[in-house]
């Protein structure tokens, strides 16, 4: 039996809110062989509240079951509503119309919105013990919530984040897997991702670009069932380099590697100039646009869909989402957090799971 830090009956949070929603709920929960483990974050942030308030709208949304990996204590802090403290993932299965299921990490006694190093070590240690449940089996794929990377340099962490964390854990190198950014309307793809702008140039080659596109196409094809995914390139340099009068990686770099994925069979287009291609017309003609840069895939994502993107790590053996926000520590333990984002990781990594189960 679970050990329930709360009754279960709290508030009628257990309520299903919605006869749609609890058939659509039903139906993603057979196709699963497993919860989903999702990782609090760092616990002095929003990932707590956000985790829990995705939980009590789980049948309007037609959310898979989950389990929470981490702080109690921050659920605790965060939320009023019912929580099973469980040992084994298969647990969620059961309890979860019941109360969050969560899987304790030592809990952290600082406040939200403390800077307490405690919490960023427990977020460490978190999202290693969900990784490893996802890559067993015991979870059917992987959310992972929001860290400060700075607090966790300071107690040990050396890889530039969470995605490449896990692609390691998962015996996978970094260079064999995309970092996708995904709203309801647009997808993106930076093929260099948490670097200097000013380095950009020095690592960004065809073969870079060959990978990242390749990851892209087979992630979109075996977890998204898009058969012949759509992909745009960007180009580098202000309006695609016009021909090289405004740079030649468009020439000498992205070009090449165009028509590498050509010849492997993709549908790829492009270099597009940057400045255009992410209009609601040109959006329709993909399904996925590589940019080359962190901030030329970002920007039109979080403007089109700040409060829903969510990342989704192609390339990996398992499921891996999460929101495309950080720790919002500013705004932790008000209440005030929009879990959308959160929901959309949710439902995007059951549905990725579900296909993949049924494959």
């Amino acid at each position: 039996m679970p050990r329930s830090t709360r009754s279960a009956s709290t508030a009628g949070r257990s309520a299903i809110c919605a006869t749609s929603g609890a058939t659509r709920w039903s139906i993603i929960a057979e196709s699963l062989p497993a919860p989903l483990a999702v990782s609090l974050g760092d616990p002095a942030g929003i990932g707590a509240e956000v985790i829990a308030k995705s939980w009590t709208r789980r049948a309007e949304e037609a959310l898979p079951p989950f389990f929470a990996v981490g702080d109690v204590g921050a659920v605790e802090a965060a939320w009023d509503g019912p929580i099973a403290v469980i040992a084994d993932p298969a647990e969620a299965m059961t309890l979860f119309d019941e109360a969050l299921p969560i899987i304790r990490v030592a809990d952290s006694t600082a406040p939200p919105g403390s800077l307490d190093l405690i919490g960023a070590r427990n977020a460490l240690d978190a999202l290693e013990l969900a990784v490893g449940l996802a890559r067993s089996g015991a979870a059917s794929g992987l959310v992972t919530g929001p860290v400060s990377k700075t607090r966790l340099y300071a107690v040990g962490f050396t890889h530039p984040g969470q995605t490449e964390f896990v692609a390691e854990r998962c015996g996978v190198a970094g260079e064999l897997v995309a970092m996708m950014l995904a709203g309801p309307t647009l997808r993106v793809i930076p093929v260099t991702t948490h670097i200097p702008l000013a380095e950009v140039t020095a690592v960004l080659t065809a073969e870079r670009i060959v990978a990242k596109g390749r990851a892209a196409a087979r992630g979109l094809q075996r977890q998204f069932g898009i058969d012949a995914p759509r992909i745009a390139v960007a180009g580098l340099n202000p309006h695609a380099g016009e021909n090289g009068a405004l740079g030649r990686e468009e020439i000498d770099i992205i070009m090449p590697a165009i028509e590498r994925l050509r010849e492997e069979g993709f549908e790829v287009t492009g270099p597009h100039p940057p400045d255009i291609m992410f209009n609601a017309h040109r959006r329709a003609g993909y399904d996925m646009a590589l940019c080359m840069y962190h901030d030329q895939a970002l920007i039109p994502l979080k403007t089109l869909h700040f409060d829903e993107g969510i990342n989704v790590t192609l390339g990996l053996p398992i499921v891996r989402t999460s929101p495309d926000h950080g720790t919002a520590f500013d705004i932790a333990g008000k209440n005030v957090a929009d879990p959308g984002a959160m929901i959309a990781a949710i439902r995007t990594a059951g549905e990725c799971a579900g296909r993949l189960a049924a494959a």
